[in-house]
Formats: structure tokens, sequence, C-alpha cells
């Protein structure tokens, strides 16, 4: 499982009630192109072409869990899976943004080490922690 690392924006975004962790809509975007953490909106990275069984602008990544408990907030999220229907990518990196928000402001992003693509039928899971979430903060 590749760990996310937060964009340097989402900070501030979340500060200025840019997010609902609780209720936006969250979305999970594929990209080949190494995101920066300086990036602060999806229009800063270069998704991966749509088709095949992948949608342009990604797919939604549905929230489980969103609370705190001593003063610990963590964001569980299902795992979103891709099915290929042609063949996708290649990809490397995972991109989470925010659909709700204005400007479609980043969150996180994972790096999965080397490119990936997929055949027909063949599936890519994003393994979101569902124990630890995908977002924790203190």
């Amino acid at each position: 499982m590749a760990t996310f690392n937060k964009f340097n924006s989402f900070v501030e975004a979340l500060a200025e009630k840019v997010h609902n962790l609780g209720s936006d809509t969250l979305k999970v975007m594929l990209t080949n192109s190494a995101p920066s953490a300086a990036n602060t909106v999806k229009a800063n990275i270069t998704e991966i072409a749509a088709g095949n069984g992948y949608t342009a602008g990604g797919t939604q990544a549905v929230i489980s869990a969103s609370s705190q408990t001593s003063g610990t907030y963590k964001l569980v999220l299902a795992d979103v899976v891709f099915t290929a229907s042609g063949a996708v990518g290649p990809f490397r990196y995972v991109v989470l943004y925010n659909d709700t928000a204005t400007n479609d402001e980043l969150i996180a992003y994972a790096d999965y080490g080397s490119s990936v693509s997929l055949a027909n039928g063949e599936t890519f899971t994003v393994d979101f922690d569902a124990v630890n979430g995908a977002i924790q903060i203190a």
C-alpha cells in the first residue's frame, strides 16, 4: 500500500473552510506525471486520458467514517477500484482531491513507485487504510 502525502495547500484550505471532509465529494484520479507538494488545485495535475473504464476526473472516494477521538480527527475512505474495459494507463500516482470545492482543491497523493498499466478486465485498487484512515489530523 502506498502512503498518501498531503499537498502543502491542504492545511491552509482546511483552516479556511474550503474542505468539509465529512460531507464533501472527494475523488481519486490517476496521473503519470509526478505531483508536487506545491500543487494546489486539480488543474495543476495532468490526468491520464479518459476511456476504457477510466472516467475523466476519477472516481468518488466514499467516506466510511469522519470523526475525532481524544482530539485526533480521522477520515476513513472506502477503497476505490478502477476496472479496465480496454487499456488504461500508464499511471504511477493517485491523487485525492475535493470535487465539491470551487477549484477542486487537492488533498493528498500517493506514489506507487513505478508506472502501472491495466489490460482489459484488470483492476487496480486504491487501498485506503481502514484502521488509521486516509487522513489523520491531531
